[in-house]
């Protein structure tokens, strides 16, 4: 029998993940070999501290605080450190030195990717990040290797388990924003400083990614529009609800037709992260708890997709491996390396390029014309109504009436919506505008 070969793979941090990680590499060391032609050896793991608890007993002498050493000697290196620095010099050192990289660090590929691929193309070596979106969701080689003959047009995005379980809490209990979260950290969904997760910034940096992927282009965190869920009410969770609509945080990005005097009839990206309105019968609109979906759409493909859980350590750990045997079978058989797929230079479209449809909430006077008033407002700014509900309320202390007026728009430019909600503000006869939000699925 051929004694096989031996590759050293050097592991950067030993967090919920890179615990994973080192033990299914040492307890399925036989099974991993022979999917890979090769042995395994997890030659070390560099930490800050080789003497804090974890979770997972591992053998102590593989502990080590010399990342740098330890990058020098791997065939494979798997970064789980996190972060820009020492991540990205770690990465660029194991690169130059003709190792294969796997990392889960969507941050520091949201900020410095393109330089990351670069250096990887120059070396012959392959840079892997399944890892880095949803978890253990396998969704980017599909994107970049199953849909290659296609063309995708629009990708949306549950990529965030934190503010998923958030939004489904409010939605399901009645809860408020605070409670929720309070919630979701007791069980461990959410950080003590949520603040990458609520504000949006986790999942933009994962849009970006998926943007390169879909329309290889290079996109940085730079290029994507960012709002989180702090503002998102409990009344907004009502409305939506009492409305037929659930609200999601999505990572979208889409290729859109540039419609102005300068860049008729060319195209675009569209890449943005926001609170949004889907139809309780979309897809996406199921995806319960800290779970993550992504949804895509091609030419020819139709629509598509991918669920499970987009979070953890052992379910993250599976897309490491899964990059890791795939990086040393091409070791072991030769040949190139996988790398980027980026063609083309795509622009990436601001906000106002993008075409949705809005939820608007109105608190009005109850009169006659104020509806003709404000639908007539809509359509001067080219803005067409296709649903408008209204309530009446009495105040309880006067005989003074109002309605509640609920809207959604067909799609149009995010800037002619933008204007009509700054000039609906301006009629006499709206009292308060009490919620805007984005609809998509409509």
């Amino acid at each position: 029998m051929t004694e096989l070969r031996t590759l050293k793979v050097a592991l950067l941090g030993c967090g919920n993940v890179g615990a994973q990680v080192a033990r299914i590499l040492i307890e399925d060391a036989d099974a991993l070999a022979a999917r890979t032609g090769a042995r395994l050896q997890l030659s070390g793991i560099a930490v800050r501290n080789v003497n804090a608890k974890r979770d997972v007993e591992l053998p102590q002498e593989l502990f080590t605080t010399d990342a740098g050493t330890l990058v020098k000697d791997a065939d494979l290196v798997i970064e789980l450190m996190g972060g820009i620095e020492p991540a990205r010099t770690l990465i660029l050192s194991a690169l130059q030195n003709g190792a294969c990289v796997v990392t889960g660090n969507k941050a520091l590929l949201a900020q410095d990717g393109p330089t990351l691929y670069e250096e990887a193309d120059k070396a012959g070596v392959q840079l892997s990040f399944e890892a880095a979106v949803a978890g253990a969701i396998p969704i980017l080689r599909p994107i970049r290797d199953s849909l290659s003959g296609d063309r995708i047009t629009r990708v949306l995005g549950i990529v965030n388990g934190t503010t998923n379980f958030i939004l489904d809490q409010m939605d399901s209990t009645g809860a408020q924003f605070a409670d929720a979260l309070a919630e979701a950290q007791r069980l461990g969904y959410a950080e003590a400083d949520p603040t990458a997760d609520v504000e949006g910034h986790d999942a933009a940096a994962k849009a970006a990614i998926l943007a390169t992927l879909s329309f290889h282009t290079r996109f940085a965190l730079e290029n994507v529009y960012c709002e989180g869920i702090t503002n998102v009410s409990a009344a907004d969770i009502a409305a939506a609800k009492d409305a037929g609509f659930v609200i999601k945080l999505l990572a979208i990005a889409e290729k859109l037709t540039v419609a102005d005097t300068e860049t008729d009839g060319a195209e675009g990206i569209s890449v943005r992260v926001h609170p949004t309105l889907l139809p309780r019968e979309h897809p996406l609109a199921a995806v319960r708890g800290a779970f993550n979906a992504v949804f895509i759409e091609a030419e020819n493909a139709g629509e598509l997709m991918f669920y499970g859980q987009g979070a953890g350590g052992t379910p993250t750990a599976s897309a490491v491996l899964g990059d890791l045997v795939s990086a040393a079978r091409r070791l072991v058989l030769g040949g190139p390396q996988r790398t980027e797929t980026t063609t083309g230079h795509v622009p990436a479209l601001p906000i106002e390029a993008a075409t949705t449809s809005y939820y608007i909430g109105l608190d009005v006077a109850d009169q006659p014309g104020v509806l003709a008033r404000i639908a007539q407002l809509f359509a001067e700014h080219g803005v067409s109504i296709e649903i408008m509900r209204q309530t009446i309320h009495k105040d309880s202390g006067s005989n003074v009436e109002s309605a509640e007026l609920r809207i959604v728009t067909h799609r149009a430019s995010e800037a002619a919506l933008a204007a009509t909600v700054e000039a609906v503000k301006g009629l006499d006869v709206i009292n308060s505008v009490t919620s805007v939000l984005r609809v998509e699925g409509v």
